[in-house]
């Protein structure tokens, strides 16, 4: 009787409903789903920057709610505007910030790449090959393609102004601002030598904080040029205070030149005129105090971080001083670098040598309705970039343009190595790893061999941008490498055709095309590495918490 009593509840067990563990409102693809989902996502962010590619690259308009209106080919200023649900989509886009911020240019290249690369992997999936199979080739192929470029690339003498310039030059060559590509080398190389460092036998060269690009609308863009110094939308505070003052000794501040007033809220009850008078009195002491303290130094130019009183400006403009208020703490510093002065919190601890004696001019200009303070130094180590022209558009664009010129400048400097351009390098990388894998033993040589032909989606791009015959250039271009020889032919992005990367001098830098390699190869093995997405909400809304469920799900598709 037992036995059958236990039977029937096994029975009863097996018909019973599957056990839920996670939320039914959650999304979950596992396996193969969400790795090929990933791949598509990736496939779909590298389309809409295919185009943006070379020197014959399109634009892409974007509409922006923060923005505006941007009209740009940068790859990272499109992908950072765009808005994607996906997250194998968000981490392709992080790809192109990283690239932005370690190295300043190739931020197009590697988002094409990784896509070509996640690609390739797709068949392979197909067949059940394990994605740890696939990951052990790929990043076997990227140590040999980084020791393969190493031995392609040439070094470079910093000091030769001319053979830096061409580096620049072919940076700009793909952007809006390459029909001024003379004059805006020029700026770069002239900012980052300005910028320059060396302390100890380190070079330091932080373009970031010394390094300001100041746009003002009005004029040619060939009025552009650098500031060795500091330029600010600000006036003096006092009409009779002088506007021109040569050689100036500057004092910096970050403090109030007005009467302190208390933190917690104070009231005086004064019974008596003498005492209010004295109470004014003791007001003005103080800022005479605080004033006769800065004056005994005999400054020509006071700065300040916060705010100035009428009374103060009147004792500065007894003596002749002139002074600027309510600076940022980020000009501040660079006014600091220029005029080779100290920042001092209060006027009772100014010692002689905190005073800026390295200004060799201070003046103020009026630019179209602006007034522009100019601090300028010939030892100055902060520069400003002035870009003038008639659009915010086409200063906006000609800005970005010139930070990743400023950060090729400034790789060179760091690191003198140069690998030729044109997809020279990706086609001759290409030829030598599909070589190899021949030699690689088992399943894993397939995945390598994949590499090499994903490396060649950078020419084919290049080609199908210029608007040549894509099949019969790649195949002349092949045939070039087949030997390994010929390491520096590629395609000429303005006609189409093969040419000799030496000839054009287009040349990159080692940092910028190692990198594009090494961010390229490293997020393809991280999302395939991905086997699951699950997607929903943690904590639930108790106003209708399944609504946002849903949306959340369906904004899951790309």
């Amino acid at each position: 009787g037992i036995n059958a009593e236990y039977g029937g509840q096994h029975k009863t067990q097996k018909m019973q409903a599957p056990v839920l563990v996670l939320s039914t409102q959650t999304k979950r693809e596992s396996g193969k789903t969400a790795q090929l989902g990933n791949i598509a996502a990736a496939k779909a962010v590298a389309d809409i920057i295919r185009t943006a590619l070379g020197p014959k690259s399109m634009l892409k308009m974007i509409l922006s709610a923060q923005a505006g209106i941007i009209i740009t080919n940068d790859g990272n200023a499109i992908l950072r505007e765009i808005d994607v649900a996906h997250p194998a989509a968000k981490a392709m886009i992080d790809l192109s910030k990283t690239q932005e911020e370690e190295v300043g240019d190739g931020t197009t290249s590697v988002i094409i790449l990784a896509g070509e690369i996640l690609a390739s992997a797709e068949p392979f999936l197909e067949r059940k090959v394990h994605p740890r199979v696939i990951i052990k080739g790929y990043t076997q192929a990227l140590e040999d393609a980084l020791a393969y470029l190493n031995k392609i690339a040439i070094d470079i003498d910093i000091n030769n102004k001319a053979q830096v310039l061409n580096v620049i030059k072919s940076c700009i060559g793909t952007k809006f601002i390459s029909r001024w590509s003379d004059l805006m080398c020029q700026l770069a190389y002239d900012a980052v030598n300005i910028v320059k460092v060396v302390q100890d036998g380190r070079t330091d060269i932080d373009l970031k904080r010394f390094c300001r690009i100041e746009k003002i609308q009005g004029g040619e863009l060939t009025d552009s040029t650098v500031i060795p110094g500091v330029i600010i939308n600000k006036d003096v505070t006092h009409p009779k205070m002088k506007r021109k003052i040569v050689n100036p000794r500057v004092i910096l501040l970050d403090c109030n030149l007005e009467f302190k007033k208390n933190e917690s809220k104070t009231i005086v009850d004064v019974t008596d005129e003498e005492k209010w008078l004295e109470l004014l009195k003791e007001e003005e002491d103080y800022v005479k105090k605080l004033c006769d303290q800065i004056l005994k130094f005999k400054p020509d130019l006071v700065i300040t971080e916060k705010g100035v009183s009428d009374l103060a400006q009147h004792f500065f403009v007894k003596n002749d001083v002139t002074v600027l208020r309510r600076f940022k703490k980020t000009d501040n510093v660079r006014i600091a670098r220029t005029v080779g002065g100290t920042i001092v919190s209060r006027p009772e601890d100014l010692k002689e040598s905190d005073v800026g004696i390295k200004c060799s001019l201070f003046e103020i200009k009026k630019i179209g309705d602006e007034y522009y303070t100019f601090i300028t130094g010939k030892e100055s180590k902060a520069c400003t970039i002035l870009l003038r022209g008639a659009m915010k558009d086409v200063l906006n664009e000609v800005e970005r343009n010139l930070q990743d010129a400023l950060a090729v400048a400034r790789n060179i400097v760091f690191d003198p190595k140069l690998v030729p351009g044109g997809g020279a390098s990706e086609i001759s990388i290409a030829h030598h790893l599909i070589e190899k894998s021949r030699t690689i033993p088992g399943v894993q040589q397939w995945p390598y061999h994949s590499i090499g032909a994903a490396m060649e989606v950078i020419p084919r791009t290049l080609i199908q941008n210029t608007g040549a015959n894509v099949l019969k250039l790649l195949t002349s271009l092949r045939a070039k490498h087949a030997k390994g020889e010929n390491v520096t032919w590629g395609i000429d992005g303005e006609k189409g055709e093969l040419a000799d990367m030496n000839t054009l001098g287009i040349w990159e830098p080692y940092q910028v095309k190692a990198q594009t390699i090494k961010t390229a190869i490293e997020a393809a093995c991280l999302l395939l590495r991905v086997d699951m997405i699950v997607s929903g909400l943690s904590k639930k809304d108790s106003s209708g918490g399944a609504q946002q469920h849903s949306a959340a799900n369906e904004d899951m598709g790309f």
